[in-house]
């Protein structure tokens, strides 16, 4: 029932699933600082506006039914407007991470702008993490985790529907620190220093 009531993105299903207390943990676990992704330094060597050092007040964005509409087409925008393709095949690289300029990109890149979107929507920075998980195949593969006063919640290329975390089947292995989002942290993982070519 809960599955069914987070994958619909409806405002009131998520009322009721936060109402029932069926969600044991709502926040992943926070490990020991880790190292970021090879590709996010990449990132933060060519676009370090958006890769500022500094300390954050802790935060969730408090989820109305106003926010939550804005989050969901977000994430369904970026989804329909890129065309998912390889670091490999775009940049002839295994690992690359940009804004998708051009209308293409690999997972990163689509985090990277729904991230971009929100910031520039009024959501605060700290609470919109880049985050490295293992997906279903066990691939490596980036994702978007949204802290919220009712969970994290996860954007994805890979699937249409935001989930709450711990309904995507997963495995995190390491985000973006909620008090400063240039240090990674550790979720239980293995670490990986890479996030592997998946789209």
């Amino acid at each position: 029932m809960k599955s069914v009531i987070v994958k619909t993105a409806g405002f009131i299903g998520l009322l009721m699933l936060a109402n029932t207390g069926a969600q044991a943990q709502q926040t992943a676990s926070i490990g020991a600082a880790t190292s970021p992704p090879l590709g996010f330094v990449q990132f933060c060597r060519d676009y370090q506006e958006h890769c500022e050092n500094r300390s954050f007040a802790r935060t969730t964005i408090q989820l109305s039914e106003a926010s939550w509409r804005t989050i969901v087409k977000i994430n369904a925008d970026v989804n329909r407007e890129i065309i998912a393709v390889t670091d490999q095949d775009h940049w002839g690289t295994p690992e690359h991470w940009s804004f998708p300029e051009d209308g293409k990109g690999d997972c990163e890149d689509f985090v990277l702008e729904k991230r971009r979107r929100l910031v520039k929507a009024g959501f605060p920075i700290q609470t919109l993490l880049v985050t490295v998980v293992r997906d279903h195949k066990g691939d490596g593969h980036a994702v978007l985790t949204v802290k919220t006063d009712r969970g994290d919640f996860v954007l994805d290329n890979q699937v249409g529907k935001i989930l709450a975390w711990k309904e995507t089947g997963y495995r995190f292995i390491k985000r973006q620190a909620d008090d400063n989002p240039a240090r990674w942290v550790s979720l239980g993982g293995i670490d990986t220093s890479t996030v592997a070519a998946s789209r």
